[in-house]
């Protein structure tokens, strides 16, 4: 539906851009030459997003819809991908490329979508037909660059800036930089201080004296050998300004250490409040990142602990799934009782000042909501192969 949403604002334009083309029919094989150039200039687009050649969209009839349902020269995204897998593409570096059929006006409209990437700029290695070897072609304003010739200089600048990652923001830069830990190295003038080896000004640091004095219990503390809480600040610096300033954890008596999960919660009730609390992380999301960043597997305590931590919080894939899996147990939480069979819960020694059963309650719905949770992934495929089939049969 998001995609249906932008690409109708896009033809109400009525005019081509620097991330959208439009044509009136698909490529036949005698213009495979202009389909490969229109792909590569869309996938070095200057704007750094995802960019769209939209097929059966008629410009010179008031871009009106030309249906593509009996079009013989259609393609899907196999034989798109497989089109542009035997190209000689340099560093074999591809555009990743999906075709999505869209109900538009009184037919079907195909959208090539030239996913972002920072794999830029995409050029041949080898001559293909009219296409140059090793000349650099861009999308720019609505033109490609002409075949004959290679973009400007300061475009070409632009799109390896791009590779590199020098065009994203401090905050985007060290996100992509926490994805590989073997390049960061330990501070010579402190303990528990990391620099990126790339780019010292970005550091990560922790201590073991909470800021804020904190020290008391959470449920999934007592699913390690030792229970006893110790928390932590974690902090990420370009130069000396703060990026982030997250809590950590100190799991099993020191063996462990990482990032302090999220807490969210669901009302299932008409109570105003939440029913349920659960804590959580979401991949590619900086605590996650984090998170990842400060586990070395030892295959032993270390990824105990690891492992342990990891089955009390939930891990989503990404920010739209926890919200549809909120919904779906709102809607399925009638049937608990599917779910609540044989859960262990780890022994917890009564402490002075703490509702224990408070936190068994909490251990308890997190594993519930874990075992949902793999029902709902389950459900999800099955409603996205069902998808992918009424796709197909509208591709065919």
């Amino acid at each position: 539906m998001e995609l249906l949403k932008t690409i109708t604002q896009l033809i109400e334009m009525r005019q081509e851009g620097p991330y959208w083309d439009f044509k009136k029919e698909w490529y036949g094989k005698e213009k495979d030459e202009d389909q490969l150039i229109d792909i590569i200039c869309m996938a070095n687009n200057l704007v750094n997003r995802d960019a769209y050649i939209i097929i059966g969209i008629d410009e010179e009839n008031d871009y009106s819809v030309h249906d593509v349902l009996h079009d013989n020269n259609r393609r899907n995204t196999q034989q798109l991908t497989d089109f542009l897998r035997d190209k000689g593409f340099a560093g074999d570096f591809r555009p990743v490329v999906t075709v999505e059929p869209l109900p538009y006006g009184n037919g079907v409209i195909d959208v090539i979508v030239i996913h972002n990437s920072l794999n830029t700029p995409f050029y041949l290695k080898k001559k293909y037909k009219g296409i140059c070897q090793s000349n650099i072609y861009v999308r720019l304003q609505d033109s490609n660059t002409p075949r004959d010739k290679s973009a400007d200089f300061h475009h070409v600048e632009y799109l390896w800036k791009k590779h590199f990652g020098m065009l994203l923001s401090p905050m985007e830069k060290v996100m992509l930089y926490l994805q590989h830990p073997e390049n960061w190295e330990d501070s010579p003038s402190q303990k528990d201080k990391k620099y990126y080896k790339y780019d010292p000004a970005f550091l990560i640091e922790h201590n073991y004296e909470p800021e804020d004095g904190r020290n008391g219990y959470e449920y999934y503390l007592f699913a390690q050998v030792d229970p006893t809480p110790h928390w932590s600040n974690i902090r990420i610096y370009y130069y000396q300004t703060v990026l982030e300033d997250l809590g950590g954890v100190i799991l099993d008596g020191g063996r462990y250490f990482t990032v302090m999960p999220d807490t969210d919660g669901i009302t299932v009730t008409e109570n105003s409040s939440w029913d349920i609390s659960f804590k959580y992380l979401v991949k590619g999301g900086i605590k996650y990142l984090v998170h990842d960043f400060y586990y070395e597997d030892d295959g032993d305590e270390a990824r105990h602990a690891h492992d342990e931590f990891e089955n009390c919080i939930l891990i989503f894939n990404d920010e739209d799934e926890r919200t549809h899996f909120k919904k779906y147990v709102t809607e399925h939480w009638d049937s608990i009782k599917d779910y609540d069979d044989k859960i262990h819960i780890p022994y917890m020694r009564e402490i002075p000042g703490y509702n224990m059963e408070a936190f068994r309650k909490k251990y308890k719905d997190v594993q519930i909501l874990r075992r949902m949770l793999d029902v709902f992934r389950s459900d999800e495929r099955k409603v996205a192969a069902i998808k992918k089939a009424r796709k197909k049969s509208v591709v065919e």
